[in-house]
Parts: C-alpha cells; structure tokens; sequence
C-alpha cells in the first residue's frame, strides 16, 4: 500500500511540475525577492492608469453602478438563491459578460485594471454577483479562448458571451481537488479521430448549472516517454445541449448563496476534435497559465468588500457611545480601527500593482498574482471578522431583520459569510502557499537537484555540482552584505524611508535561512509545510509593504489627498508586518512542529476520540 501510494504521490509531484510554466521570461519583483534581491525600480515608481483608460474605467463603472443598484437587491439575491434571469440580461445588455472580450467580437476589451475595479465594484455590493462574473470570464471559456483557443473557435464562441452567453470551468472532481494526476473523468477518441467521447463527473462548478458552454478537463490516452507512461490531459469546449451531459445535483453553501453551482455529469458526451483548446495534453499547463491572470480578480472583489466594511464601521463607532464615549474612541475597538484602515490600504496596494503587472506585460506576475490572491483572502476575513465583532449583536443579525425593525440595515454577517470562500476558491490558502514556496525556490531547485537527485548519473551529478558551486559562489557571500543604499522616494516620510532598508536587508536574510533550511531538510523538505509556510509569510509581507510604500508615495504626491494620513497608514501598516515577519523568522528556528506532527498522527490514529465524550454523536 505504501509503495502505491508513494507511487500516486509522485505522478502527482511530476504532473504538477510538468505542468507549471518553466521559464522566467519576464523580472518578477517577488522572485527577486526570494534571491536576496530588493529591485526597488520594479516596483516604483507605482504604476499609475493611463487618463484614457481610466475614463473607459470611471465611464463603465457608473453604468455598472447604475445597473447593480436596479437590477440586484444583494440581500434577495441571498434569501432566494440566485441572480435572477432578469438581472444576468440586464448585465449582459452593458456588457458584462465580455468585459475582457476583444472589441472584434463584440466586447468590452477593458484592461485588466479597469476588469477588476469593476469586480471590486460589484464585490462591494453583491458577492454572488461578483462570483457569477468572475467564474464566467477570469477562468471561464472567454479566457481560456482568448489565450489559447483558435481563430475559428474565438469567432465562434466568443460573440456569444457579448450577447450574455455564459460559461463555467470543470476542473474539480469528487475525489479530485489540487490533485488533477487523479483525474477520473476521461475524453477518448473515436475510431476515425474526428470527435472524443467524454465520460465523468465533475464537483461544485460554478455557474454549471446555468452554463451553455463549458471547458471541461478531463484524461485522454497517455503518452509513453523514455519508456513510462505520462498522464495527459486535455482541455475541451462542451457545449451543454450535448446529448449525455446532465445536472444530477444543485449544491448549497453557506455564503455567496445566489451562485448556480452543481455536480456536472457526462455520459458518452460526443465533441468534436476541433474543440480541444490549445494542444492535446496540456489541459493542465492551460488552467494554470489562465489562473494566473484570473486569481487577480478574488483580491479585487475583497478589497471592495473590506473597504465597504470600513465604511459602516466608521459610521457606527462615532454613532454607538458606550461608557460616555463614542465606542471609536475606546483603544480596544481603536486597534480593531487601525489594522482595518492600514490593511486596506496595503490590500489596495497588492491589487493595483498586481492588476499592472498584468496588464503592461513586462512582468511575470505568476508569483505576484498568488501572493496578491493569498494576502488579500486572509486580511480580508480578518477584517470582516473584526468588522462584525465591532457591530457586535448588530454584526451577527442579518440586515433584513435589522431594517424590520428600524435600524441602519449593514449586512455585514452576509459579507462575511459570502468571504469566506474566498480563502478556498481558486487555490486554497494551503494551496497557494505550496505554489509560492515553489516558484520562490525555483532557482535552488535547478541548481541543487540535480546534484541530490540519486537517479542521475555520477557525472550528471558532478556537472550539477560543477554548476552549483560556480553559482553559489558568489551568490551565498552578496546575502551577507548590508545594503544603505538610498533608494528614490520623493513624496514618502522619513519614517517609511526607513522601512526600505530593512526591506532590502531582509530579503537577504530570507534568502539565506531559505537556503539553510533546504540544506538541513534537502529532499525532505516538502514534507515540513509548516516551516515552509513561515518563508512565504515573511515574503508575502515583505511584498506587501514595498508595494505599500510604493502606493503612498504616488498617493502622497496627488492634490486630492491628504499627505500625512497615507503616510500614517503605510507607516502602520509596515510595523505591524515587520513584527510579524520577525516572528516568522523564528518560528523557522523554534517551533513546535515535531510535537504538533506527534498529535496528528495520533489524531490520525484516533487516540484522542475520548475527547469526542458527552456529546450527541
């Protein structure tokens, strides 16, 4: 049993890894990162919209709102389940089923920056509306299509999301999460090769149900390499009215309750050849490429629903007096105030830059787009977790049974249930921090593998040691000099001119406990999750304030905005990360994880079942 699943374990590691892109073609500000290099100029000056682009952005945006405010009542659309048919066609009437489609075919063709204003926007008001868009269009057929598909398959399909045709991805499976070597669903040729008959199930597809076309992941035949067997799959466009497809199940959740999910079954379903999206067998390397790009529209929908939290929040602390004062000014609720004020505007700053990177296309945004997606997800259940707890009884009651009875109708336990999702969907935290931790080390892993690797050759691993040495020889010994390099800042404080030095001084030393750890550890190292995800943590935050002080000095240079309050808040924002930072750091050293290892092997043994006494079971 150990062999095989030792086995399964490594098709998974070796899809996985097959699958990713290779190659760097582009600077990364968070890969250099992770080498020990603060590129300060990657960074800043902070990207700031192009004037024409941001009008096409501000013109849409006040039709969006106009049509979100008519057409969608949020705490309806919860109570009932869904985003009436009435309200998809209104959105589709002002183009929102093809704001990222080429005009060519009837879209919108709007940047990646004004795409997720317009997701934030709605993230703000409705998060299932929010969720039915961006399933749609961020991992949907339109994208997917417009990066990889045919010119025929795009003048086929694509003029159809203009007209409101909408469309889902099915990936997950019931045994098959962040696990596609697993695969059961298969699409196998007919006789002539003209069509694939596709057979399986999929699990909790988003917008399925109501979906007219879809792209479906599924196995076909495997290839044989070196004389072992390599799993393909392979991406197809499946247009619903197939015969053999069908919904056997709806599926329920706690929040974001207007989506259509469901189980996908598909019995014989016949396709064409010509509806395989991209090459055969790099259906996987397609979905990761499109996520990329797509998870950029999760951080964007959160910061829109954290800052509409910050809003009621500061109307109800001046308004609710506790102990003859405004509860505001109690220090206790004060520092619930400030983590959400100072995050926001660090959640902004991760969005925005990422949204850039995507759009200029001098960047490989791979790294920054998972960090922005794994940062924002976590800050933004916090935030709305503390939002609630300073409305207290109010927070925990809906906002329809607040506004019967009289009182401002905030929905804030609606917003917290519909984000918590979000730290699940489109790569879980757990998820995203082994994808970091990957991309981070890809330069260890090309240097030192091959040299620790017992299946390669004694002279494969001596030229890999050869190779090693030359890089490390001069790479180890720069991790240990001090930058004081004076880096440009002009509208920044002296007090977040500071936290630049320290910024650069500890991407070295990341760099270097990084490459301790993976000496100690070497091969085994994938199995310490926990000390892994302290690496990516202390990257995340190192990322997230360098693009904060990157957003405060172009915001403190603007004429609308008041200077020493963005300062303030970066200000905040970095001493709060550099603490926890620091306690990463240590954690990496002194740690608890041999023990915690111990209790969960013993959970897993179910020794501690007597805790499970005096319950109802």
């Amino acid at each position: 049993m150990k062999l095989t699943d030792n086995k399964q374990k490594q098709n998974s590691l070796d899809l996985a890894e097959d699958s990713r892109e290779t190659e760097w073609k582009y600077p990364s500000f968070i890969a250099e990162l992770f080498q020990g290099n603060f590129e300060w100029n990657l960074i800043h000056p902070y990207p700031v919209q192009k004037a024409d682009d941001k009008l096409i952005g501000d013109k849409f945006l006040a039709e969006l709102e106009k049509c979100l405010r008519e057409n969608i009542n949020p705490e309806e659309v919860d109570r009932t389940g869904e985003v009436s048919q009435k309200a998809r066609a209104e959105l589709a009437k002002i183009g929102c089923f093809a704001m990222k489609i080429p005009k060519k075919y009837g879209g919108l063709e709007l940047s990646v920056i004004n795409y997720n204003r317009a997701i934030a926007l709605i993230g703000s008001y409705c998060g299932s509306t929010a969720v039915l868009l961006s399933a749609h269009q961020s991992i949907g057929v339109p994208q997917p299509l417009i990066a990889f598909g045919t010119e025929e398959q795009k003048e086929k399909y694509l003029p159809m999301f203009a007209k409101g045709v909408i469309s889902a991805f099915a990936l997950t499976e019931p045994d098959v999460g962040s696990d596609p070597a697993n695969m059961k669903t298969t699409a196998v040729p007919t006789e002539d090769g003209s069509h694939y008959i596709i057979n399986g199930e999929k699990m909790w597809i988003t917008n399925g149900p109501i979906a007219d076309i879809i792209i479906v992941m599924a196995q076909t035949p495997p290839k044989i390499v070196n004389g072992k067997e390599k799993k393909q799959i392979t991406a197809f466009i499946v247009e619903t009215n197939a015969e053999g497809f069908e919904i056997p199940n709806l599926c329920n959740f706690m929040g974001i309750r207007g989506i259509s999910n469901g189980i996908l079954k598909f019995n014989n379903v016949k396709v064409p050849k010509e509806n395989i999206i991209g090459e055969l067998g790099k259906g996987l390397k397609l979905a990761l490429t499109v996520l990329n790009t797509g998870r950029l529209t999760i951080p964007a929908a959160v910061s829109g629903s954290s800052k509409l939290s910050l809003k009621y929040c500061r109307d109800w602390v001046k308004k609710r007096i506790q102990w003859g004062l405004p509860i505001g000014k109690h220090q206790a609720v004060a520092n619930k105030l400030a983590f959400m004020a100072s995050n926001t505007l660090a959640m902004e700053s991760v969005v925005w830059i990422a949204s850039a990177y995507a759009d200029n296309k001098k960047n490989d945004f791979r790294l920054e787009a998972a960090m922005a997606k794994y940062f924002c997800t976590e800050v933004a259940w916090q935030l709305l977790d503390e939002a609630l707890q300073i409305r207290g009884g109010r927070g925990f009651e809906t906002a329809e049974s607040l506004k019967n009875r009289g009182e401002d109708a905030y929905p804030i336990e609606r917003m917290l249930r519909d984000c918590r999702v979000n730290r699940i969907i489109e790569g879980t935290t757990e998820i995203m921090q082994l994808f970091i931790a990957r991309e981070a080390m890809d330069t260890h892993v090309r240097y030192i593998m091959p040299v620790m690797d017992s299946k390669n050759s004694l002279g494969k691993r001596f030229n890999a040691l050869v190779k090693a040495f030359k890089f490390y020889s001069w790479w180890y010994p720069k991790q240990w000099i001090s930058l004081s390099k004076c880096y440009k800042a002009k509208n920044l404080s002296s007090n977040n001119k500071k936290h630049l030095g320290y910024l650069a001084n500890t991407s070295k030393r990341l760099a270097r406990d990084l490459f301790h750890t993976m000496g100690i550890y070497q091969q085994s190292l994938e199995k310490e999750q926990i000390l892994v995800s302290n690496f990516v943590d202390i990257g995340t935050y190192l990322f997230a304030m360098a693009a904060t002080l990157s957003y405060a000095d172009q915001m403190a240079g603007q004429d609308n905005v008041d200077s020493s309050s963005v300062q303030e808040l970066a200000d905040l924002f970095c001493k709060k990360a550099k603490q926890k930072i620091e306690k990463c750091f240590k954690e990496v050293i002194w740690n608890d994880n041999k023990l915690i290892n111990k209790v969960s092997d013993n959970f897993f043994d179910d020794k501690y079942e007597w805790l499970e006494n005096g319950i109802i079971k």
